[in-house]
């Protein structure tokens, strides 16, 4: 009797924990239900539920013809929902999985704009935080992922977009390593700082910070007393720049110490 008692008890304990909340109301559903709700979630800004909606019908149908297209929904609900390593790591999976797919360009392009977002904050609060301890890692990323899409589909309907980014892209990084240097040298870090500004001239030469990454160069090198370096970087600052401000009479007057030197 007891052991009867003690099985309904179970029994009873089992059933207790299906509650309505943990019934999947989505048992049984097909694919092509299971698709149109999860994409009216996700024009509603549900991500979160588009998102749960669209990995089941990859799970539940994982060959059919919703599934790939299952993939892709995943990876822009993750990229509007500002989860760009989740967005990442899915359109890396669906390049993976269907290089050949007709969308295979989107897989990209979404893949850069996920990096993209993640650069928005690259050239936020600059001032004098330690420039030193930022990683430019995602703006690197999204200009490699856009420029494949750009040499791999030239003529997919992204590549306009891409190539502009990708010309924003090498500015902000640019002007990245420009602030970097001038980091260093107010510190008086002159090697740090002019191997950061020749980074720019090597890795950036079309880019506008161009400008005073020369101009940090001919300083740095001033200041370590190596003047036929510092008037190399100044003849290649007039030479690009002729009427660029650090080249006029106030600045000379404001920068004795390294003008001694031109």
């Amino acid at each position: 009797m007891k052991r009867i008692l003690a099985a309904l008890l179970l029994a009873l304990l089992a059933g207790c924990s299906l509650l309505p909340d943990q019934i999947d109301e989505t048992k049984g559903w097909s694919a092509s239900k299971l698709y149109n709700t999860a994409k009216g979630e996700l024009q509603e800004a549900n991500y979160t539920k588009a998102i749960e909606l669209f990995e089941k019908l990859e799970a539940r149908y994982p060959y059919g013809p919703y599934a790939q297209q299952a993939q892709l929904e995943v990876a822009y609900a993750y990229y509007k929902d500002n989860e760009a390593v989740s967005a990442i790591a899915a359109c890396d999976r669906f390049i993976k999985l269907h290089p050949n797919h007709a969308h295979v360009d989107y897989a990209y392009y979404l893949k850069g704009l996920a990096n993209f977002i993640e650069d928005k904050s690259l050239l936020a609060n600059l001032g004098e935080q330690d420039m030193s301890e930022r990683d430019p890692r995602a703006a690197r990323e999204a200009f490699e992922t856009f420029k494949e899409l750009v040499t791999r589909y030239p003529n997919s309907k992204y590549t306009p977009d891409a190539v502009a980014r990708m010309k924003y892209l090498v500015n902000a990084l640019a002007m990245y390593e420009v602030h970097v240097a001038r980091y260093y040298q107010k510190r008086g870090a002159h090697v740090a700082a002019v191997n950061r500004a020749k980074y720019v001239l090597e890795h950036y030469p079309q880019a506008p910070a161009l400008e005073e990454a020369l101009y940090l160069m001919a300083k740095g090198y001033a200041a370590m007393n190596l003047g036929d370096l510092s008037q190399d970087a100044l003849r290649v600052l007039k030479q690009n720049f002729p009427n660029s401000a650090y080249l006029t009479g106030k600045a000379k007057q404001e920068e004795k110490a390294w003008w001694k030197f031109w």
